[in-house]
């Protein structure tokens, strides 16, 4: 076996490692007691049966809007809830004045204009020092006329702002065919969702109940009953924009000529989609913009609050909801496949037989929520394609995703290799099949539907927020070749080098490497942002077969050493999102960006290694020594800011809803991708053990 650069010795010619670096480098000490602590932390976190589900946290939006549901139905208030979310609220208002969408993000107008309105409702005094401060910083910005398309919707309910200051979205549109140029197939999962209650609440037009009657016109520059069309966002195009005007302009002057036989067989069209995807007490989508607007579609529809669908969707919210240390906040969604299939790959590294006993248990929880008996809305541009996919959320039928999915059969055969009797054969091959049937026609996979790329839907008025649609992706496509690349070749088991060019996977990995950047990353588009990118792909790019001296994984190495912080860890803005911005904007080091950081590196290093065997690249000098001592220097800073309880902080949002609208904070990014890249390093250093060149 050659000399391998992760080895304890640092090679020659390779940056100085001092401090706790040299310490866990040449000794190993510290970073076995890192490791150890954060292994036990995690696993005194395993529910009983087996799996984990760790808080997701959005922005002020979420809880705001939750406070204005209730008052909307006119239901009677909670005052410790109310109270324990207004703590909440005023606790992430920024140093501006208003509420960002980032922790210590910019000013954001619909975030603040919908926080202001909520905490006015639980009944903060408007002239109390934090409700003058957040009414001046909304004013100074624009004032809500500035408030994007879903928060104007919000306030026409309320009767804050006319029907007319919101893009027309007739109802009709749910009995247009599906070769018309916009229908809800077109569309994303989530859009999709969103939209169709939406569309029922725009024909129907109910007004709040608001039993407060709480207004916010002080939040206007001018008269908010005069306020007009919002004005075309950053993202969309001048002449596209213009052309959809004019269209929503006649559109507008038909509607109130239509017949209203039509109207009422739209909305019941529109009402009967959302009624077969309620999804039980899981609610519509399993996400809350949809789940909220369902509610409010139900009572506009005269549905009794005490009747079953009413109930379990109004029940569905109340899930989502975290209280702790007097405060509560409203989470948008619940992660619990996702957090369990990334721990399940960070136990798997770590490698004791307490961790594998552990992802072993959590894999069998995971397994029968494998979706194999229902054909989603994924099946209208497949309908023969048999279902095998997982959700995200603890039950969603309708929508399974293929990030998921993907995930979860990677650790499923990993593990399998581990204990053979364990039975996953037939899931993973289901997930498989199902996978390479959701690949696009280019090449690469969006998150839940396929092909679902219509760009000119981002022009129209109701798309301000620039997130209709759910394109092919990096991270995404590069998930699904790491499955392919571990479960069918890569380097040394069924492919020569490269995978074939005319297979699912070849296709892949043509379309990846035509999506790198200039600078050599990748975009990320459910991580923020280039570094959670280009870790992906890394990956992937290893577990096919190409080596660390390939072009693109030579590039993507240099890139991602080239924005290390100067402490020695990673951290990437949400800025790097902005249209104005070039690319990558770096930010204070966390523990996530970190950990991805070096799991990219270290796949960079160990690319064209054989998925299972005896990493013979990785421990025979393919890293490089800037590699070596980039990574040394990133386990490091994690080591070094490591808890007493083995995990770490990081209140830092480091993953992507919606590009430039939406982020979140997975309170489980920092539990399990910190153990995950210190377990790889040291299987690296020990001598490139197997379980270190898996496909993620």
């Amino acid at each position: 076996m050659r000399y391998s650069a992760f080895h304890a010795g640092a090679p020659a010619g390779a940056p100085a490692v001092r401090g706790v670096e040299d310490a866990a480098l040449r000794r190993g000490g510290a970073l076995d007691r890192a490791i150890e602590r954060a292994l036990q932390a995690v696993l005194d976190e395993q529910r009983p049966d087996g799996h984990w589900v760790y808080e997701l946290e959005a922005d002020a939006t979420i809880p705001a809007e939750y406070v204005l549901m209730v008052h909307f139905l006119g239901e009677p208030a909670d005052p410790l809830l109310e109270a324990q979310i207004g703590r909440y609220l005023r606790r992430v208002q920024g140093a501006h004045g208003g509420w960002p969408l980032v922790h210590g993000g910019a000013f954001d107008p619909s975030a603040s204009v919908k926080a202001y309105f909520a905490l006015k409702m639980i009944g903060d005094a408007p002239g109390a020092p934090h409700m003058a401060r957040a009414r001046a910083a909304i004013l100074l910005h624009g004032g809500a006329e500035r408030s994007n398309v879903f928060t104007r919707m919000l306030l026409a309910l309320y009767g804050v702002v006319p029907w007319d200051a919101v893009p027309v979205m007739p109802v009709e549109i749910a009995l247009l065919p599906g070769w018309f140029p916009f229908h809800l197939s077109k569309v994303s999962y989530w859009t999709r969702t969103v939209v169709a209650p939406l569309l029922v609440l725009g024909a129907l037009k109910p007004r709040a109940r608001n039993p407060r009657a709480v207004g916010i016109d002080e939040l206007f520059l001018a008269p908010p009953q005069q306020l007009g069309q919002a004005p075309r966002a950053a993202h969309q195009k001048r002449l596209w924009f213009s052309f959809f005007r004019v269209v929503e302009a006649q559109v507008r002057a038909l509607e109130p000529h239509l017949p209203a036989r039509l109207r009422r067989h739209a909305i019941a069209q529109a009402a009967a989609f959302v009624r077969a995807r309620l999804n039980g007490e899981h609610g519509l989508g399993a996400i809350f913009p949809a789940m909220v607007n369902a509610v409010q579609m139900l009572d506009a529809l005269g549905v009794p609050p005490s009747g079953p669908e009413a109930l379990q969707a109004r029940g569905a919210i109340e899930r989502l909801l975290v209280r702790r240390a007097g405060e509560a906040y409203c989470q948008p969604c619940l992660s619990p496949v996702w957090d369990t299939a990334l721990m399940s790959h960070a136990l798997l590294e770590a490698g004791t037989p307490d961790a594998v006993d552990a992802a072993c248990r959590a894999l069998d929880w995971l397994l029968p929520l494998q979706i194999v008996d229902l054909r989603g809305d994924w099946s209208a541009r497949r309908p023969r394609l048999a279902p095998g996919g997982w959700a995200f959320q603890y039950e969603n039928r309708h929508y399974p995703d293929v990030d998921d999915t993907a995930v979860v059969a990677m650790a499923l055969e990993r593990a399998g290799r581990l204990r053979p009797q364990a039975g996953y054969g037939d899931a993973i091959a289901r997930a498989r099949a199902w996978i390479v049937g959701m690949q696009g026609r280019g090449g690469g996979w969006g998150a839940f539907d396929i092909d679902n790329d219509y760009p000119y839907l981002n022009n129209i008025p109701f798309a301000d927020h620039g997130a209709l649609l759910d394109p092919p992706t990096a991270d995404v496509s590069a998930r699904c070749l790491s499955l392919l690349a571990q479960l069918d070749g890569g380097a040394g088991r069924g492919w020569m080098g490269r995978p074939p060019r005319r297979t699912p996977a070849g296709r892949a990995l043509a379309w990846l490497l035509r999506a790198q950047e200039r600078d050599g990353s990748w975009y990320g588009r459910w991580g923020m942002n280039y570094v959670y990118g280009t870790w992906s792909v890394l990956c992937a790019l290893g577990a096919a077969g190409l080596g660390p001296d390939a072009a693109p994984v030579a590039r993507a190495r240099g890139w991602l050493a080239s924005v290390q912080n100067r402490d020695g860890g990673w951290g990437e803005d949400a800025r790097s999102y902005e249209p104005a911005q070039a690319g990558f904007v770096g930010a204070p080091s966390t523990a996530s960006q970190t950990a991805w950081a070096m799991l990219g590196l270290m796949a960079g290093a160990a690319a064209g290694a054989a998925p299972g065997g005896v990493a013979e690249r990785a421990a025979g000098g393919a890293a490089d020594g800037a590699t070596a001592a980039a990574v040394a220097r990133g386990a490091a800073w994690l080591i070094a800011r490591q808890r007493a309880d083995g995990l770490w902080d990081e209140p830092h949002h480091t993953a992507t809803g919606f590009a430039r609208v939406f982020y979140l904070r997975y309170h489980g990014y920092a539990r399990y991708f910190p153990l995950w890249a210190l377990a790889r390093w040291r299987n690296l250093r020990a001598g490139g053990a197997g379980a270190a060149v898996f496909g993620m």
